[in-house]
């Protein structure tokens, strides 16, 4: 599973991938206490970003691999 980013006028940033229920792996700049990924299972994620500021503006993408 992955969380992507995409601010306003700017290209698309991996924030986090996750391949397992129990595992996710940050990108430099981005940190669980600001992006939290719960993964219940192989076909849900959620990520819920905490402490939103006018900077965290942007669209929002998951996908998913079946590795």
């Amino acid at each position: 599973m992955f969380w992507y980013q995409q601010p306003p006028r700017s290209s698309l940033k991996l924030i986090v991938s996750s391949t397992s229920w129990n595992y996710n792996s940050y990108e430099d700049g981005y940190s669980e206490a600001k992006f939290e990924v719960n993964r219940q299972n192989t076909d849900y994620s959620l990520m819920t970003i905490k402490n939103l500021t006018p900077k965290d503006e942007a669209t929002y993408f998951c996908a998913a691999s079946e590795h």
